[in-house]
């Protein structure tokens, strides 16, 4: 069957393979330790109340129509005014897009920025930004990004490439890696666009930032969250947000996520949605509205749950270090912020207790979850290397009583395995 060239040249998700082979695991009796998903079991961290509550609510209210393409005026008020008072950024309704999640609104932006043969500056691993390049004819410019800095880009890194490039593309914190930018690199690569900017010419497309912050409000202990325009507010001009409720409030189905940035830019994303329907449901944008004005509500959810979150990073962070104390080898990175814990499973090239060797990094995620039972997903799933050794675990279905159960298994696993012949 002929299909368009998009089609037959679209990667398939990698994660979403893992997760099949998980779940026929889980089907045919097996106790998987499940770190994969970037979700959360709602029976572990629900949504809050008050959300929940109001969502039902507007239901019962009727409220099942059509909601306005650009977003609800109330849902973008709401917004303005959490923007001004979290995170002290002044904009506008007109400045915000609402859609079902950061997805449609990354989709969005691209269309809006890139034509065919574009430059896309992204550092792997990274999610998605790969397969939203190819979905829209960019060029990929691709940084590999390093332990040393948490997996982030420098401005060293990027500035090779800037010349003619239309995007780059920033998380923090960051999926896969549960890291953040510094304000020294992130400030850097404001000055290098604020540069690149200035140099081109009035004719010529400029350099856009895209800024993902969907994890924001889930960093831990001293680690503060940096944006572009906060510290260059020059930026403005050149910096669109993507946001949502997705994450910070554990509600990754209720699927209501913004955007916000120069209003020209933001119009034109708002029409590709409008052909493309990718609209926040209206009960759910009712109750967010009145949520996201209720911020005594906010922070009562956000204390434990944010707790909650952290002691499950620390205490996989503990247990790691300790395998690696005992020799094993084995890394992981301190938690910042997310969901998300980096980790280090080096294990390639030794051989099982059958006598088969672990040749190549697909063979030991094999093994984690054949012998130890452990299901993480490999940064190879975000862009990086296939040999590379570092995976992302993540804890949002993750019950406390099960980590050092986890930790032991893979210790007994590791113990099974020699150096390869």
């Amino acid at each position: 069957m002929q299909l368009s060239h998009l089609a037959e040249t679209l990667i398939g998700s990698e994660i979403v393979k893992l997760g099949g082979d998980i779940r026929e695991k889980i089907r045919q009796g097996e106790r998987i330790y499940n770190f994969t998903v970037g979700d959360f079991d709602p029976s572990i961290f629900p949504i809050p109340k008050a959300l929940e509550e109001g969502i039902i609510d507007a239901y019962r209210k009727h409220f099942t129509n059509y909601p306005a393409a650009e977003g609800n005026l109330d849902l973008r008020q709401s917004i303005a005014g959490f923007l001004k008072d979290r995170e002290g950024l002044t904009y506008t309704v007109d400045e915000i897009l609402v859609a079902s999640g950061g997805r449609p609104l990354i989709y969005s932006l691209f269309r809006t920025l890139i034509d065919k043969g574009d430059k896309v500056i992204y550092a792997v691993p990274s999610w998605n930004n790969n397969h939203y390049t190819h979905l829209n004819w960019g060029e990929h410019v691709v940084i590999e990004a390093h332990a040393e800095n948490n997996f982030m880009p420098t401005a060293e890194a990027i500035r090779p490439h800037v010349k003619e490039a239309t995007l780059i593309c920033l998380c923090s914190p960051q999926n896969p890696t549960g890291t953040t930018i510094s304000k020294k690199d992130l400030s850097a690569i404001c000055e290098l666009v604020l540069e690149e900017n200035k140099r081109r010419s009035a004719g010529e497309k400029k350099l856009f930032v895209l800024y993902d912050q969907m994890y924001w409000q889930l960093t831990y202990g001293d680690i503060c969250h940096y944006d572009p325009i906060s510290l260059y507010p020059a930026m403005r001009e050149y910096t669109v947000y993507i946001d949502a409720i997705s994450k910070v409030f554990a509600a990754t189905g209720v699927r209501v996520g913004w955007s916000f940035g120069p209003s020209e830019i933001i119009g034109k994303m708002k029409a590709i949605l409008t052909h493309i329907g990718a609209w926040a449901p209206m009960a759910e944008q009712k109750a967010t509205a009145a949520f996201l004005l209720e911020k005594n509500k906010i922070d009562e959810y956000l204390h434990p749950f944010k707790a909650a979150v952290s002691d499950r990073l620390r205490r996989i962070h503990a247990g790691f270090t300790q395998l690696k104390k005992e020799g094993f080898n084995v890394d992981v990175l301190a938690p910042e912020a997310a969901i998300y814990l980096t980790i280090k499973i080096d294990l390639a090239g030794q051989q099982t207790k059958d006598g088969n060797i672990l040749t190549s990094q697909q063979d030991v995620t094999s093994y984690l979850l054949n012998e130890a039972k452990l299901a993480v997903v490999p940064f190879s799933a975000f862009g990086a290397s296939k040999n590379s050794p570092w995976y992302r675990l993540s804890v949002g279905t993750c019950h406390v009583e099960d980590i050092e159960e986890m930790i032991g298994k893979l210790r007994d696993a590791m113990k099974k395995l020699s150096p390869g012949s």
